[in-house]
């Protein structure tokens, strides 16, 4: 006799794993890119008005890591070049200069432009300046002599490397003139040019000032040329500490995680195109589970249709489905990034996690990661706060926490807080 419940055999839908729709990759696209439409209409506003001459500014997104800034990244790229911009991407690291990866980027924008261009001879003379731009950070040998040509970095242009533009040394001032000129390609077109910069936080303090200065001079010359970035939610700090103009230079938008309605349609809009539903209990405990973050509710959404075995899906199905979610992210999203510190720096995170309990409960907090105060986690480990720089520094220069106030400190990745709280001493 057959197990499963009475019901009518047009309505029995099995839950198919091979048609999984739920994507929990880093910056890979969700299949319902839900709660984002506020974002979206901005950025088709930003576009449409610089396309008519209107000023305006560059745009950054912050959030903590796992709530889709770089998803978001890459859809706002994709508008830009529906409306015909010439667009390119970098990735900053630390200890990387500027040059070379925005030099790419540029070249990949401008050869989105050039087939619509009615004077190659301008864009030969671009690429000129830019491959300048570029070769101005090649080594130099012992004495301050010239690089060796092996050494040199081509950048796959034909032409031959200008002078007197973009190739003075100082980074500033080359990135200055190197943008004017791409957005005076971009003028020539009739169209723009959006450079898309992910993890900006980990820009260099020279960077971040010579980037800060071409915006500014850009948007004084009411250029269509605008920077897109993303980054922690101390990216604002970062920009201020080399520019103060920089408050009023960039739009600011946060990205959190999703609301209820969002989280459930992100969960919902996929299954229901696979003739999948979920029972309201089932939509309940995965927004409890994922606390609304994006990269979580894709990892539970995963986990659970892969273990449900027919449509609706239950709550039954997510509470069996979520230790193994919960085992995935403990490694791939948790642990890998607790691997990466110290053990000095691991006992400064376990008093930041017990201490941010503490705080969440205080201010009610359900996610239970409020931010510390420095001072707070000196004393819980009965050390001077100033022997715990090092750690802390640390910490942030690994992108495990940030300081959003100061004297405070909190993690950058969701839930985090509540990981190292689970784990042995």
């Amino acid at each position: 006799m057959s197990s499963l419940p009475a019901r009518r055999p047009d309505t029995l839908r099995f839950v198919d794993p091979v048609r999984n729709p739920y994507a929990p990759g880093a910056g890979q696209r969700p299949p319902e890119l839900a709660g984002r439409g506020r974002e979206l209409d901005v950025f088709d506003v930003v576009l449409e008005r610089i396309a008519r001459g209107r000023p305006e500014r560059s745009l950054m997104l912050t959030g903590l890591r796992g709530v889709g800034k770089t998803v978001l990244l890459n859809t706002l790229r994709s508008q830009a070049i529906s409306h015909l911009w010439g667009t390119g991407k970098i990735e900053a690291r630390p200890e990387q200069s500027l040059r070379r990866p925005i030099a790419a980027a540029l070249h990949m924008a401008v050869r989105e432009l050039a087939p619509r261009h009615r004077a190659p001879d301008r864009i030969d003379a671009f690429l000129g300046v830019l491959k300048a731009f570029a070769q101005r950070t090649a080594p130099t040998g012992r004495g301050g002599a010239a690089p060796k040509l092996r050494d040199r970095w081509q950048p796959g242009i034909d032409v031959p490397a200008s002078s007197g533009r973009a190739d003075s040394g100082d980074i500033e001032i080359d990135l200055v003139e190197l943008l004017t000129d791409a957005a005076a390609v971009a003028t020539d077109v009739g169209t723009g040019v959006a450079i898309f910069i992910d993890e900006m936080q980990d820009l260099g303090a020279e960077d971040v000032s010579a980037l800060c200065a071409a915006c500014h001079e850009l948007s004084q010359l009411g250029a269509p040329l605008i920077v897109v970035g993303a980054g922690l939610p101390h990216l604002p700090a970062v920009l201020s500490a080399a520019k103060s103009y920089s408050e009023r230079l960039f739009r600011y938008q946060r990205i959190d995680r999703l609301d209820r309605i969002a989280a459930d349609q992100a969960l919902c809009a996929p299954a229901e195109r696979e003739e999948i539903e979920y029972e309201p209990k089932a939509l309940d405990l995965l927004y409890e589970k994922s606390g609304g973050y994006p990269y979580f509710v894709q990892a539970y959404g995963k986990a659970t249709w892969d273990h449900a075995p027919r449509s609706p899906i239950t709550a039954a199905d997510v509470r069996v489905a979520a230790p193994e979610a919960e085992a995935e992210l403990a490694v791939g999203f948790f642990g890998s990034r607790f691997e990466r510190a110290t053990p000095a720096e691991r006992e400064y995170m376990r008093a930041m996690a017990t201490l941010s309990l503490v705080e969440g409960e205080e201010n009610g907090r359900d996610d239970m990661d409020a931010a510390v105060p420095t001072a707070e986690i000196a004393r819980a480990l009965g050390r001077k706060p100033a022997s715990l720089s090092p750690a802390r520094d640390a910490l942030i220069k690994k992108g495990l926490i940030y300081s959003g106030e100061r004297g405070t400190v909190a993690f950058t990745v969701p839930h985090f807080g509540r990981y190292l709280r689970t784990q042995p001493a």
